[in-house]
């Protein structure tokens, strides 16, 4: 199934875009559901259906889904109390009833990440198409399933689950309780939910399409969500340049606005392709709307995002391995790189990412880094005392 992730700065109109594009490619015979997270229904005020908890049919072949936080929240916190039984009453703390129990903020988005796995996992739609929050909580949101992974790793690793059958036995002699097969149950579970909602956003066919009014505001929002998606490796599908005036008006006010839009969106053509969205004079409402709107359909294929490890130069010995990562817009000041481990921390502007190295750097020392044409080329030299010796 094909995936296309909307975001972009709040008020750029990311549910219209979204809701548009979702008609367009239903309306090509594509299956298509079209997910939104938002606490009020503005995704079903701009189709003109109301949306909720359930998905529901706006045409034969589109659907919306808007996943009820709330009652995700309260299954989640009262499943949590069940398989932690033993260890609340070891601190003495009473339960919480399921209805006095209210979403914490981050429900909403949680519910989203897990309605995209079911959404990827069914065999219903062809295409997905996602209504994320505003760019900066967007990024966030996506980075999270491999982030709570790692974290999942390193405070109960493998081999300390390994060890959970003797448990009993170091319970006694400790003479402190011990972590309960349950907590181990869930946290395996937990796990493979995650890695089901990571694999999603590393999918090949998962793509973003960005939305953002030209001008001076857009322009920034458009360069530095570009870079945050970059770090994540998710390809930048096309930008579309939403409320676009009309260049010919005789009206001075709105000619300056149109002038000033124009050279956003020539900024914009150098690096991404551009869709242009005009304005409707009032805001859409309905699919008659939407569908004036003209949006392009989704592309079928986009190319993913390559960081290939390359031989630089030198041999033997002296042989020199280069990680090339692409991160368009960044600058030499923004950059910040830290090896930790199998890992390499890179901090890009206000972004960072812990990745972890390709099996062949794992062997090798950082030897230093160099930024060109928006490509970060980080160096490694082979560690001799790991790397296999050549006869």
């Amino acid at each position: 199934m094909r995936t296309l992730l909307i975001t972009g700065p709040g008020g750029s109109g990311r549910t219209t875009i979204a809701a548009a594009v979702a008609l367009a490619a239903a309306g090509e015979g594509t299956r298509t559901l079209v997910l939104s997270a938002d606490r009020t229904d503005t995704l079903g005020a701009v189709l003109g259906v109301g949306t909720g908890g359930d998905p529901v049919a706006v045409t034969p072949t589109l659907s919306a889904w808007r996943p009820d936080a709330a009652a995700r929240f309260r299954e989640d916190l009262t499943a949590l109390q069940d398989r932690a039984a033993s260890a609340l009453g070891l601190l003495g703390a009473s339960r919480l009833d399921a209805d006095e129990l209210t979403p914490l903020p981050g429900a909403e988005e949680l519910a989203l990440l897990r309605a995209l796995r079911d959404a990827a996992l069914s065999d219903t739609f062809d295409l997905l198409v996602v209504d994320l929050p505003p760019a900066p909580q967007a990024l966030a949101l996506l980075a999270l399933p491999e982030e709570l992974r790692r974290y999942l790793r390193r405070l109960l690793p493998p081999e300390r689950q390994a060890a959970r059958a003797l448990r009993p036995v170091l319970g006694r002699l400790a003479g402190v309780p011990m972590p309960t097969e349950g907590l181990y149950e869930a946290v395996a579970r937990w796990d493979v939910e995650l890695a089901a909602v990571e694999a999603v956003v590393a999918d090949p066919g998962t793509a973003v399409r960005l939305v953002a009014e030209p001008g001076p505001a857009g322009a920034d929002a458009v360069r530095e969500a570009a870079l945050g998606f970059a770090l994540r490796r998710l390809p930048v599908e096309s930008v579309a340049a939403n409320r676009v005036l009309p260049e010919a008006t005789a009206d001075t006010w709105a000619a300056c606005l149109a002038a000033q839009q124009r050279k956003t969106l020539d900024e914009w053509h150098e690096t991404h392709p551009v869709h242009r969205v005009a304005h409707l004079g009032r805001d859409p409402r309905g699919t008659d709307d939407l569908a004036a709107l003209a949006v392009p359909a989704v592309n079928p294929d986009t190319a993913p995002v390559e960081w290939p490890v390359t031989d630089g130069d030198g041999t033997g010995a002296e042989r020199m391995l280069v990680w090339h990562l692409p991160l368009p817009g960044v600058t030499r000041e923004d950059l910040d790189l830290v090896r930790r481990g199998d890992e390499l921390v890179v901090t890009a502007g206000q972004f960072r990412r812990v990745l972890a190295l390709p099996s062949a750097l794992r062997r090798c020392a950082v030897d230093g880094a160099g930024l060109r044409d928006g490509t970060l080329r980080v160096r490694f030299a082979p560690d001799p005392d790991l790397w296999p010796k050549t006869r």
